[in-house]
């Protein structure tokens, strides 16, 4: 059975601001320092388990001419461009009901674009052993990652003792962002995985849960798959798919179905939720400093600084975020980083959409 992956591309990346901008979100931008971006590296991963003719890019249309660009290997009518932003269940739907029309079944894997794999062999294993157990039944599978520290930012992944075949464990429950001192239990309990939003199974499994548990939306995505490479298709998907509520995966499916399994991931996964993460990514100075850019830095530690064309002279700063722009100035305690977003809603307020 062939092996089809489908990489939702359509995320705006509010948190990587000002340099994640509504005409260029983060999954378009290199974060790593070697000059590719986030979507190229995805793709790049999964390259030895899935052909480049069999990988889907959901995306929303502003962003169709981005994925060419970085993207000239994708085939264009691999290009899944979602009329209005549906949440992932609706995405994941389109996605399964293309590659349908293109194979009889197939083993879908779902990925985000804007995740970083430290240890690319030990993922490709990983996701290995993951489709094969997906292809041996109807089995929905999904990426637990090892926790390391008690995140409150992620969700997690309750699991079964006893594993069904020493790498897949039977999932208890799916469980919404902890507080702290529940994210210290899970951690302590061993029992737990963050939910890494990276899933396996086959077309016709996650297509038959569609129907089961959401027949509205698979009403929807059955019209849009006729229609598919007839004249009408971009009329059918966009009536259709706008109609759609919104809704996740995990949420529509995964917190109701039965035959879920967890893969535990330990290939060092990165999600890049903000800018905190470039200090798990990149190397940083003496001073325990992450600076790119014209930047010349005086008894400061603890920092971001990025920038750009004009010079960044910082003095006596710590535990800062300082990201410079051609039209804007980022300057943000790391202890705040989450709030970042809340510029952005009051840009919009402003009617400052220009600096969005």
């Amino acid at each position: 059975m062939k092996n089809t992956a489908l990489i939702m591309a359509g995320g705006r990346g509010e948190r990587f601001w000002p340099r994640s901008r509504k005409d260029l979100p983060k999954q378009f931008l290199s974060l790593t320092g070697d000059g590719k971006t986030m979507i190229q590296l995805t793709v790049e991963r999964i390259l030895p388990i899935v052909a480049m003719e069999d990988i889907y890019i959901a995306t929303n249309k502003s962003y169709e001419a981005l994925v060419k660009e970085q993207l000239p290997g994708i085939p264009a009518e691999n290009i899944l461009c979602e009329p209005a932003g549906r949440n992932t269940a609706p995405c994941i739907g389109l996605g399964a009901m293309h590659i349908s029309r293109k194979y009889d079944d197939a083993v879908m894997m779902v990925l985000p674009s804007d995740h970083l794999i430290k240890y690319t062999d030990i993922f490709v294993n990983t996701m290995s052993e993951a489709c094969r157990y997906a292809e041996s039944g109807a089995n929905l599978v999904t990426i637990g990652i090892t926790p390391s520290y008690p995140e409150t930012g992620y969700g997690y992944i309750k699991f079964l003792s006893g594993s069904q075949d020493g790498h897949a464990f039977a999932v208890d429950r799916f469980v919404e962002k902890p507080s702290l001192e529940l994210a210290k239990e899970y951690l302590a309990s061993g029992r737990y995985l963050w939910n890494s939003g990276m899933f396996v199974w086959k077309v016709s499994t996650i297509l038959s849960n569609i129907r089961q548990h959401m027949p509205d939306i698979y009403e929807g995505l059955a019209k849009i798959g006729a229609a598919v490479g007839t004249d009408q298709s971009g009329l059918v998907l966009n009536r259709e798919f706008t109609a759609f509520r919104s809704e996740s995966i995990d949420y529509g499916i995964m917190e109701k179905a039965e035959n879920i399994y967890v893969f535990p991931g330990n290939f060092g996964w990165d999600d890049v939720g903000s800018w905190l993460a470039v200090g798990r990514i990149r190397k940083s100075d003496q001073n325990d400093n992450i600076i790119t850019g014209n930047v010349i830095s005086v008894n400061t530690k603890d920092c971001i600084i990025e920038g750009s064309g004009k010079l960044i002279a910082a003095v006596g700063l710590e535990d800062l975020i300082v990201v410079d722009t051609e039209d804007a100035t980022l300057i943000c305690d790391k202890d705040h980083a989450g709030e970042i977003k809340k510029i952005l809603e009051e840009l919009r307020n402003r009617g400052m959409e220009q600096y969005l």
